[in-house]
């Protein structure tokens, strides 16, 4: 029997804040993720298993299901996030 080719993502619920570009908005990320990341120019650096990943206005800085810190660009995360 041939094996499946299509697959459905499993549902995930992750926590997401909006990064506004702001020292003050840098302080509310690294507060609720217990974290401390540098700013640079107006821009979140963010230190992954991959290396740093920059996060620009409006990016949405997640906490995946392990633990792990990452950005994502708004027009991707409004096509894989709803509100729970």
């Amino acid at each position: 029997m041939p094996a499946n080719i299509r697959y459905r993502k499993k549902p995930v619920v992750v926590e997401a804040i909006q990064f506004t570009g702001s020292m003050a908005s840098k302080v509310e990320i690294e507060a609720e993720y217990e974290r401390v990341f540098n700013f640079q120019d107006g821009k979140l650096v963010i230190p992954t298993l991959e290396g740093d990943l920059t996060a620009d206005r409006g990016d949405w800085i997640i906490r995946g299901t392990a633990g792990e810190v990452y950005p994502v660009k708004p027009e991707i995360f409004l096509t894989i996030y709803e509100p729970e």
